[in-house]
């Protein structure tokens, strides 16, 4: 009789565990929208454009801080940079702001195993030096050991003398640290979580959360994604543009229309992309800081490098697809693909992230649900948005509430459920947001050196850019900013810049000093107000 009731027990249990749907979490390290299935036609990327063709592609969603720390900490919390007190990568929000909850966290207390492997939470201070554990994961986060060696001189140099730290890093994989790289060791283990969850029947639904390094600096993959003779030779720059390359050819690659700084750019608007010039690339051009433009050869090279960099990341997301589909864990599995932000490729002469630009905001944001057909969809959506969204597609009971007051309520929202977009079989138009929202800090009104006017910490912050995506236009204004109570002088205003999609894509005319167009900017400004003012 008691045999009988424990075999009772173990179906109830499984029959549960198997009504849950799991959620595979991909995010990718500073990954703009350079995908095929976002109409790049110089990305080789089948993989995740395969994906996108069953999932919700989400055309129109934006980061809320293009820089690490503070947008997966916005992304993971569900809370704006400025309800998290972060703006920086040395704040750790349960302590700047308070005992918020994060999306891995509420999946654990929900019945779910909760898995991290690589970089989800940013490394360091902002997740109080353990991915946030135990709070958020049911194990010890996964960091791959050759981690260590991001930084370290194993790059080929120019010259083919020997070893660098280079931003352009083509290597081959045997000659690495461990004979791997960091996101092959993180798509092993998360291949082997996979197989091991299949053959634990008992085991509850998984939120398994994989973080990819690549495309972030520096450009190090494996070579066979441009040649497999080009650094082993150590050819010449010169050499380097006779050379038929496998994925990416130069010749291929073309440069932005506008590739310096343009003429009505607010100078506390600027990236000088200060950890660029410190690879010893880029410094042995002696680029003059901090408006010096990367000659043309270079900055064909480096968005050489990082269009390969996305490819030998497609092909670990295609293979830790394929994983899924192998086990039979598809048809339960829920798939959401993204990144914390974009990255300048020489456009406005900038590179690296650090701006409120389009390609520094603007991400890809993917989304795969078993038995429902995706599509594209033009909203404009924020990574507010992930955290709600994936707690009603997995059929969370409760869902969560929006915030009333960010700073104090310690469970809500600061985006929106996406299930109406989803729902949305028939297409109709739905009543949705007027604007994305982004921002970023300065240390001051001119780029420098030292407070970094790219990363500034956030006691030196003096000057806060706060941009709203609309449907056509961006607007962005550059205010005085007090760190102490975490507020602008909306009086005090630097600079400020306002595109026109529709005319300028591209956004490199500024149109904020057309007197014709006040009454659009009194509107938009008003949007800024009411998402950032008293």
């Amino acid at each position: 009789m008691a045999f009988c009731v424990l075999i009772l027990i173990v179906t109830q249990l499984c029959q549960a565990f198997s009504e849950n749907q799991n959620v595979l979490f991909i995010i990718v390290d500073d990954l703009r929208t350079s995908l095929g299935c976002y109409g790049d036609k110089v990305a080789h990327s089948p993989n995740i454009d395969l994906l996108a063709q069953q999932s919700f592609v989400f055309t129109n969603a934006y980061s809320q801080q293009a820089l690490c720390g503070p947008s997966r900490t916005s992304l993971l919390t569900s809370r704006s940079p400025h309800h998290l007190n972060q703006y920086d990568v040395h704040q750790y929000w349960r302590l700047s702001a308070g005992n918020f909850t994060s999306l891995p966290q509420y999946f654990k207390e929900s019945g779910y195993r909760t898995v991290s492997i690589g970089k989800v939470f940013h490394p360091g201070k902002c997740s109080n030096f353990v991915d946030d554990q135990p709070f958020s994961w049911s194990v010890q986060p996964f960091h791959p050991k050759s981690e260590r060696f991001k930084n370290a001189p194993v790059c080929p140099s120019i010259n083919g003398s020997g070893n660098s730290m280079s931003i352009v890093c083509p290597v081959d994989v045997q000659d690495q640290p461990g004979e791997t790289l960091p996101d092959l060791e993180s798509l092993g283990k998360a291949e082997k979580y996979l197989e091991n969850h299949v053959q634990n029947t008992l085991e509850e639904p998984f939120f398994l959360a994989v973080g990819f390094h690549k495309p972030h600096i520096p450009l190090k993959f494996p070579q066979e994604y441009l040649s497999t003779t080009l650094f082993t030779l150590g050819y010449s720059i010169r050499k380097w543009k006779k050379l038929k390359h496998k994925y990416h050819p130069l010749e291929k690659m073309s440069l932005p229309h506008m590739k310096r700084r343009p003429p009505k750019l607010p100078s506390s608007a600027w990236n000088p992309w200060l950890d660029l010039r410190k690879r010893d690339d880029i410094r042995h051009l002696n680029i003059s800081f901090p408006w010096g433009e990367v000659p043309n050869e270079w900055a064909l090279r480096l968005r050489q490098s990082y269009y390969a960099s996305v490819t030998y990341i497609d092909h670990l997301i295609g293979r830790l697809i394929k994983k899924i589909d192998e086990l039979k864990l598809k048809k339960n599995t829920i798939i959401l693909l993204t990144s914390d932000h974009g990255w300048s490729l020489g456009e406005h002469g900038e590179w690296s992230k650090y701006s409120n630009y389009e390609v520094s905001t603007h991400i890809p944001l993917i989304l795969s649900i078993p038995g429902k057909t995706g599509r594209h969809i033009k909203h404009l959506v924020e990574l507010l948005d992930v955290f709600p969204t994936l707690v009603d597609t997995a059929g969370i009971k409760g869902g969560i509430p929006e915030c009333v007051n960010g700073y104090t309520d310690t469970f809500c929202t600061d985006g929106r459920s996406l299930t109406p977009l989803l729902d949305n079989i028939k297409r109709e138009v739905l009543p949705w947001r007027r604007g994305a929202f982004s921002q970023y800090p300065r240390p001051g009104d001119y780029p420098v050196m030292k407070p970094n006017s790219d990363q500034p910490d956030q006691q030196d912050i003096k000057v806060m850019g706060y941009s709203v995506r609309t449907s056509r236009h961006r607007y962005t204004e550059w205010l005085l900013f007090d760190p102490k109570i975490n507020k602008a002088n909306w009086t005090q205003v630097y600079g400020s810049e306002l595109y026109d999609h529709t005319i300028d894509p591209e956004e490199n005319l500024n149109l904020s000093d057309r007197e014709v167009l006040n009454p659009l900017i009194v509107s938009l400004k008003e949007m800024l107000y009411k998402r950032w003012g008293d």
